[in-house]
């Protein structure tokens, strides 16, 4: 089982290391504390690496082969760091394997990925290597590296949406979104736009998609092309996604417009039951179509979408999938609706934002 840990720097605002430790208590397997802030860690519960004070694991900041020897007699766990910028340094990641520590944490601040390499190679199964990162992509590089990868990751991060990103790809849990149904309440052809596709580097089942709409509080799930028709090959890799000044949400807390869209990107796939899980776009495809404008409402709640106006594009509803052709007023399909309003794409609940 791969590992995740969390490293707070002392200097980060007291606001956001609360935060950070309430996420890290539920998706993190150890925090690395300064012994300032080790009982408010203690306080959540969590499993305490530090190099002092009382701590569950004992985290050597520098290779000591006595101090390593010390703490194993009294039958400490033990973590030590390394910096690998030489080849030299890999030398070091096996001398404290030798000496029984229980983690060693790699730092690669220059070549990030044969370094890696090297040391999978020579440690694989001997120790429980944890990579140090500071991102959820450089994590997903990290546990990949010569296949096997490390056995966990060191975050270093004051972000709590980077630990909830990054734990996703650590714990392979797929984080989910809340759907509900909504009500057609119109529909309304609009005449020609600029529509996207959004190829992803991802083939999808009935039920998957992406989530789209006029309003970031209020998300359509459009369905991938998987629906079988006498007049097109289905393509699972690709969503029909509507015009683009759309909202989409391309990872678990971030939408972003469909027109910033490209190769290489990351994109998020939902089923019905709202369970995520992460693709890349291999491709973007926009030309002009007829579009049709879904407005729906739930709970009072009214939202919008924008769809090209044809037969191969589904709403993703409870039981199956709707043409939109087929819709009618008080047909029900799956959206997803949250309070508050985004910055540059990132949620911030707080804020009332009026979207028509």
């Amino acid at each position: 089982m791969q590992e995740l840990w969390i490293e707070l720097n002392e200097s980060i605002p007291n606001h956001l290391k609360d935060g950070l430790l309430k996420s890290a208590a539920q998706v993190c397997d150890a925090i690395i504390v300064g012994a300032r802030d080790i009982e408010n860690a203690r306080k959540i519960g969590a499993k305490i690496a530090a190099s002092s004070g009382d701590c569950d694991i004992d985290v050597l900041e520098v290779f000591d082969e006595k101090r390593v020897v010390e703490l194993k007699k009294r039958g400490r766990v033990v973590a030590v760091k390394v910096t690998v910028r030489e080849r030299e340094d890999e030398e070091i990641v096996i001398k404290a394997i030798e000496l029984s520590s229980d983690y060693v944490i790699v730092n690669c601040p220059n070549w990030k990925v044969i370094p890696l390499e090297n040391i999978v190679a020579k440690t694989y199964g001997k120790c429980k290597l944890l990579a140090e990162v500071s991102c959820a992509k450089d994590a997903k590089l990290a546990l990949e590296t010569l296949e096997l990868g490390a056995d966990g990751i060191v975050l270093k991060t004051s972000g709590v949406d980077e630990l909830i990103e990054t734990a996703a790809i650590v714990k392979k849990q797929a984080l989910k979104v809340v759907l509900a149904s909504a009500k057609i309440v119109d529909l309304k052809q609009i005449g020609i736009g600029a529509r996207v596709c959004v190829d992803t580097c991802d083939l999808m089942k009935p039920g998957e998609g992406i989530l789209v709409g006029c309003q970031s509080s209020g998300l359509f799930l459009i369905q991938a092309e998987v629906h079988e028709n006498p007049h097109v090959e289905t393509r699972p890799f690709r969503v029909n996604a509507g015009p683009v000044p759309l909202y989409v949400l391309s990872s678990p807390n971030k939408t972003r417009y469909l027109s910033e869209l490209k190769a290489g990107d990351d994109i998020l796939i939902v089923d019905r039951e709202g369970k995520t899980r992460p693709s890349s776009i291999g491709r973007v495809k926009i030309e002009w179509r007829p579009m049709l404008l879904i407005e729906a409402e739930r709970e009072g709640k009214r939202v919008k979408t924008i769809v090209q106006n044809a037969e191969t594009i589904r709403m993703v509803t409870e039981e199956g999938s709707k043409s939109v052709r087929e819709l009618d007023q008080g047909d029900e399909v799956l959206v997803h609706i949250e309070e508050g309003g985004r910055h540059f794409g990132t949620l911030v609940k707080e804020e009332t934002v009026i979207e028509q």
